[in-house]
């Protein structure tokens, strides 16, 4: 499995696939970048976030974009841009024929480290870790492995459920 995990902003989005092997489990990076995009106009960001997506489906052709619920902040102009952000990243890639996930920043630290309320700092060091990278990936492009991480052993937790009710009902 293939996954393209994506970690939305309004000026700095993070993207990462990460594939599993179906005999041995590993998870290995595959790709991993920061869209940066600066002061520019809003739907000059979404663009860039929409074709920054394209261009990643494209080159590593995941069959699952994974990406990190937008929470419900205090400013609710700031939910509101990173709501778009979110959708132009999403329609990319189902566009591209991607299936989409949806996972809370609780579920994908929970996944990563373990601890729902785990520093940004954990998590770079845990996808260092689980991904056996040299060096941690920068913030933004940890949050998109760490979400494509919580995909695959979310998808791997309901594999084996579904393998021992299969037994169990036999």
């Amino acid at each position: 499995m293939r996954v393209l995990g994506i970690d939305p902003g309004s000026r700095i989005t993070g993207l990462g696939v990460v594939e599993t092997s179906a005999t041995d489990g590993e998870l290995r990076a595959v790709a991993y970048e920061c869209i940066r995009m600066g002061n520019t106009e809003l739907p000059a960001r979404l663009a860039e976030i929409h074709r920054g997506v394209q261009r990643m489906v494209a080159a590593h052709r995941p069959q699952v974009m994974a990406i990190e619920k937008v929470f419900v902040a205090h400013n609710a102009r700031t939910a509101l841009v990173l709501g778009q952000a979110s959708g132009s990243a999403i329609c990319a890639a189902v566009m591209a024929g991607c299936e989409a996930a949806e996972y809370s920043a609780l579920q994908i630290k929970r996944a990563v480290v373990g601890v729902g309320g785990a520093k940004k700092e954990q998590v770079q060091h845990m996808v260092r870790v689980l991904l056996g990278l040299r060096t941690r990936p920068a913030v933004d492009a940890a949050d998109a492995l760490a979400c494509a991480i919580c995909h695959i052993h979310t998808m791997q937790v309901a594999q084996k459920i579904a393998r021992q009710r299969h037994r169990e009902a036999r």
